[in-house]
């Protein structure tokens, strides 16, 4: 019977209900299910009576919460204990972050952490999102910020931006003065795109592809500024994430992309199943507090 296990188990009998419960976990509705569903295959007995207003705890799901909340404040026990030894050891975090990112808002994100846990120290490395997930996966990375994947089961993850990409041309393009074009109307466009690294490209070829037509790439790398520098002089366009277009200087024209509107989901991800240390925790508690109140200040 493994703790993770428990953990979920004991937050549905908290809330009441698998809904609440998974989004208090950070995983799916149907991977609750499947972890309660393999707790009563192995306990050989059901631990809830499903109803459609809510939930009942079955006897043996009342005698399995029992012995869980014991073993769940024993584990609380021992990380508190673990925690202040380790605490008082220098700690490190490893952390991928993609070139599209806002930086400013990450410096001030490990700053703040900095803060309250001076001895934690950080080792931060800029890549495209493959190779942020694949280091992630290999254990050379603690956490990554990358595009969400289409398929996740590898991480778990907190998703923290979703936007849509805005279509950027310098002031003298023939489009600079729409409101809004449909994506068929680029392809006759040259774009300058981020390399093949970075999970915002496949984003837009895919949404090239469904429109109709391949694009035209002429420049590829994996440096915002140049592709900025490439769209200034002309020489093509690109999309970019609506809070990345907001940092553009004032010559550039952004425009909404639509017929299809290209969706942006940002996320920091780690290893799923992986031992967190007492750091790392509190790394995603804490990052989890600030993102949220970014986006709801962003919102607003």
């Amino acid at each position: 019977m493994e703790i993770k296990h428990l953990e979920c188990f004991i937050e549905v009998t908290r809330t009441g209900n698998f809904t609440n419960a998974a989004e208090n976990l950070f995983i799916t509705q149907p991977a609750l299910s499947r972890i309660i569903k393999s707790l009563e295959v192995e306990l050989g007995t059901q631990l809830f009576i499903r109803t459609r207003k809510k939930l009942i705890l079955t006897d043996a799901g009342f005698i399995l919460k029992k012995h869980a909340l014991l073993i769940e404040k024993q584990l609380q026990l021992l990380d508190a204990e673990l925690g202040k030894m380790f605490m008082l050891k220098k700690s490190h975090v490893r952390i991928g972050l993609p070139a599209i990112t806002n930086s400013v808002f990450f410096s001030q994100l490990i700053a703040s952490f900095h803060e309250k846990y001076p001895e934690v120290t950080f080792q931060l490395e800029e890549h495209g999102s493959k190779p942020i997930e694949e280091k992630v996966i290999n254990g050379l990375l603690d956490f990554g910020v990358v595009v969400l994947p289409d398929k996740i089961d590898d991480f778990d993850y907190y998703m923290f931006v979703n936007e849509e990409l805005k279509l950027v041309v310098p002031a003298s393009h023939r489009l600079a003065g729409k409101q809004e074009v449909s994506l068929e109307e680029l392809k006759e466009e040259s774009f300058i795109m981020f390399n093949r690294d970075f999970e915002l490209r496949n984003l837009v070829t895919t949404a090239c592809r469904e429109a109709g037509f391949q694009p035209i790439i002429i420049s590829e790398t994996s440096q915002l500024d140049f592709i900025q520098e490439l769209v200034a002089y002309n020489i093509g366009i690109t999309l970019l994430p609506e809070n990345t277009c907001l940092e553009l200087a004032s010559d550039f024209r952004t425009i909404t992309v639509t017929n299809p509107t290209i969706e942006w989901n940002l996320a920091m991800i780690w290893k799923k199943d992986a031992y967190l240390s007492q750091v790392a925790k509190e790394f995603i508690r804490f990052a989890k507090v600030k993102l949220s109140t970014a986006n709801q200040n962003h919102d607003s």
